[in-house]
């Protein structure tokens, strides 16, 4: 259920994913939290100390990929409308065309191929938006721990 008056109902199961660099580029941090039945079960997350916003929301749907036990259908979330169209809508395009988009090169293409053939072997995942900052608790969970990650310097 929600999170008090007016939050929306925040989902029980799934991998809630957040990344960010502030300031953009610059140090960044990502995390992914999984959830069943409404407890954490497994979480990850790590910095960067030179990153950009979109590299950590594409890191950390790459590590929400690797907290699932294979053959287990679940969802992964991110607030991210960026990182989840790419992987749900274009990029099939960008491969197709030998991972180009029609105006020039991916960017990312390292994390975003890495993570479309992740999801291409596990057909059980999906990945789905999040609004962010409405109180989903998985996701502001998920956001406090990314940005924790990237207020803690490396080594700790």
């Amino acid at each position: 259920m929600g999170q008090g008056e007016g939050s929306p109902a925040t989902p029980d199961d799934g991998v809630f994913t957040d990344g960010s660099a502030t300031p953009n580029p610059g140090p960044g941090g990502w995390a992914a939290v999984r959830v069943v039945d409404g407890e954490v079960v497994d979480e990850a997350s790590g910095a960067d100390p030179d990153t950009t916003n979109n590299r950590m929301e594409l890191t950390a749907l790459i590590a929400a990929v690797g907290l699932v036990p294979v053959g287990v259908p679940t969802v992964l979330y991110s607030d991210s409308q960026l990182a989840v169209r790419t992987v749900n809508e274009w990029a099939p395009a960008w491969e197709a065309r030998g991972w180009r988009r029609a105006r020039g090169p991916v960017e990312n293409l390292d994390l975003v191929r890495r993570l479309v053939e992740d999801l291409r072997a596990r057909p059980e995942l999906e990945v789905a938006w999040i609004r962010a900052h409405v109180g989903h608790r998985w996701n502001e969970y998920a956001d406090r721990l990314a940005s924790r990650a990237a207020r803690t310097p490396a080594g700790e």
